[in-house]
């Protein structure tokens, strides 16, 4: 669904629009991610189409698991028709390079939980593997 620009919108529709809870919303308003909105003659919160635009970008950034901070620059650097494209690539490769080290430190953690699995028969007996090493207090 594509908004008009004089579309305006209460915090539930916005919501429903971008993806982005109420909740979420305000929050985002009252950290300075996005500007606070015009309010209507009932001092409720009014959205117009570019509005609801900026909460679908805030909504897929940190769907792909960009901080607060990151999605704050990215912000910036949409909204910035003079950008290098380079300055952008820069901090989603070192997002990338996050993920990245994320996931090794998950790899490592998953074999030795499957090891320590492996090792514990799962039977009536009271002996277990796997709180025996959860004691010893050992690094994966």
């Amino acid at each position: 669904m594509t908004l008009a620009d004089d579309v305006i919108m209460t915090i539930g529709e916005a919501a429903r629009e971008s993806g982005v809870t109420a909740k979420a919303i305000r929050y985002y308003e009252s950290i300075g991610l996005i500007p606070k909105p015009v309010r209507t003659g009932g001092n409720y919160r009014a959205y117009d189409r570019r509005a609801v635009e900026t909460l679908r970008f805030v909504h897929r950034a940190r769907s792909l698991g960009f901080a607060m901070e990151d999605v704050q620059r990215l912000l910036s650097l949409w909204q910035d028709r003079g950008r290098k494209s380079k300055d952008v690539r820069t901090l989603a490769q070192a997002h990338l390079d996050e993920l990245d080290a994320k996931i090794l430190a998950l790899e490592s953690m998953r074999h030795a939980v499957a090891q320590l699995v492996e090792a514990c028969h799962g039977d009536h007996r009271p002996d277990c593997p796997i709180l025996l090493d959860l004691a010893k207090g050992r690094r994966a």
